[in-house]
């Protein structure tokens, strides 16, 4: 099999995504024909298609109309919400969970839907801090509540396996809106249930 390169004029745009990760592994020097290797660029496009699907997606389909009226003014919490998503600035992956909690203002989201919007976000290449203040812009703007909270806690791989290489750290961020930010305990409940283990009482 003749593996073509970059080098050529005009050919990196002609290039499909599965002879770009063929090229990709020439230039890490491997041999893309052998064994191992033959399916290797059909497998990664088909991944990375799903680890970025994120892109194709938007919150208005993602909650589908799924807002309800009531007349309810307590915090709704939805907790250890798994995610998985790459960094951007090395396209390894960090992977956690979100905890999300919001005080309605006449209007609920349906339950489901949170871990949905985490989905689609955390489907993108991300920084977690940006991460973290998209969802809860778009719960704030999908239902204008009292006030959003989010927290994301993460481990980054990028972190882990290259550069400081420190196998058990953590990094937690968060985006307070609302309530959650003007209101100490409103911010102090949902600080407290997000560390209260999931079977404690």
């Amino acid at each position: 099999m003749s593996i073509r390169t970059f080098e050529e004029p005009g050919l990196a745009a002609a290039l499909s995504t599965q002879d770009i990760y063929r090229e990709l592994l020439l230039r890490i020097g491997e041999d893309p024909t052998r064994e191992g290797l033959a399916e290797t660029p059909e497998r990664v496009e088909k991944a990375m298609a799903f680890l970025t699907q994120g892109y194709n997606m938007d919150v208005a389909t993602v909650l589908n109309g799924a807002l309800f009226e009531v007349d309810y003014d307590e915090m709704v919490m939805v907790k250890d919400v798994e995610f998985y998503s790459m960094c951007e600035h090395h396209m390894l992956p960090f992977f956690g969970k979100v905890h999300v909690a919001y005080v309605p203002n006449g209007r609920v989201i349906g339950l489901s839907k949170i871990p949905r919007l985490v989905e689609m976000f955390s489907r993108r290449l991300q920084v977690q801090e940006r991460m973290t203040t998209q969802i809860a812009d778009a719960i704030a703007e999908a239902i204008a509540p009292q006030g959003v909270g989010v927290i994301v806690e993460a481990q980054h791989l990028c972190m882990m396996m290259r550069g400081v290489e420190k196998q058990h750290s953590a990094t937690v961020t968060s985006a307070m809106r609302g309530v959650f930010k003007t209101q100490t305990q409103t911010r102090n409940e949902f600080l407290s249930l997000v560390r209260r283990g999931g079977g404690d009482s």
